[in-house]
């Protein structure tokens, strides 16, 4: 569905923050992008939904192709009419408006009102604990209320590929479960692929079919969920357990053995 072949970015004509990044996202696939701050996991989002330009920033080199279509010279709003929605990290409510208006503002475009409707009470089918809030102001909803509201908004559109930025930023753990539950639910009954980026690897790889690795703005491991969450680095570097299972720091662990590899 989704590849990502090489690409460079560059912000402002000046600074070269993705360096030859390759990716893939299959047909209905969970596919997470793991890494540190900085690494340049929201600027890889950004290349693929076409929100680069609103930062001065350019795909200098490759492509990105949509199913089929190359997408990096497109316009943002061309990109998520093919079916391509992003959810921004830091939970972009719209604060004046309710919980349905901010749904309802993702279905604009819709023509097909009954459906829209329907769509409403499938995301609150999804995120019960927002419907008893549904005419109350978004801008006074937890964190984590506002979390479910940016993912179901983003449902509202019917995207094909929805791209996640970090959604269990800030929350409890017991929260992080809940909406990681969901998005599994989410992409096994809607066939909605996502790629998802994340410092929480536990949380990711916990429910992605493959992931990537991103550090200093190039990818630098790939491989399923699985053969990931058991490799020795990602769980002392990322997870913070050694191969002994003591608990490490991130400023414990000195350096991070590369291995370079592009596992099957």
């Amino acid at each position: 569905m989704l590849q990502v072949n090489n690409i460079e970015v560059t912000y402002m004509n000046i600074i070269q923050v993705l360096r030859g990044v390759s990716l893939e996202v299959g047909d209905g696939k969970i596919v997470t992008l793991l890494g540190a701050n900085g690494a340049g996991k929201t600027t890889t989002l950004k290349a693929i939904s076409g929100m680069l330009k609103t930062e001065e920033g350019e795909v200098t080199d490759g492509s990105i192709n949509f199913n089929g279509k190359r997408i990096d010279r497109l316009d943002a709003a061309d990109i998520a009419a093919m079916g391509i929605t992003q959810v921004m990290e830091g939970r972009r409510v719209l604060g004046h408006l309710t919980v349905e208006e901010n749904l309802l503002v993702f279905a604009h475009h819709r023509k097909d009102r009954g459906e829209v409707r329907s769509d409403v009470e499938m995301v609150f089918d999804y995120f019960p604990k927002i419907k008893r809030l549904r005419h109350g102001v978004s801008g006074y909803l937890s964190g984590g209320e506002q979390q479910m509201l940016v993912i179901g908004r983003a449902l509202m559109a019917r995207p094909k590929l929805m791209l996640l930025d970090e959604p269990s930023l800030g929350l409890a753990p017991l929260l992080v479960q809940e909406i990681y539950e969901i998005i599994k639910r989410i992409n096994a009954e809607q066939k909605i692929a996502i790629l998802l980026v994340e410092q929480n690897a536990i949380a990711a790889l916990g429910v992605a079919d493959y992931g990537y690795v991103m550090e200093n703005g190039r990818i630098v491991l790939s491989g399923s969920a699985d053969r990931l969450r058991n490799d020795e680095d990602i769980r002392e570097f990322y997870i913070g357990l050694s191969s002994v299972g003591s608990r490490k720091s991130y400023r414990e662990v000195k350096h991070y053995r590369r291995k370079k590899r592009w596992l099957a």
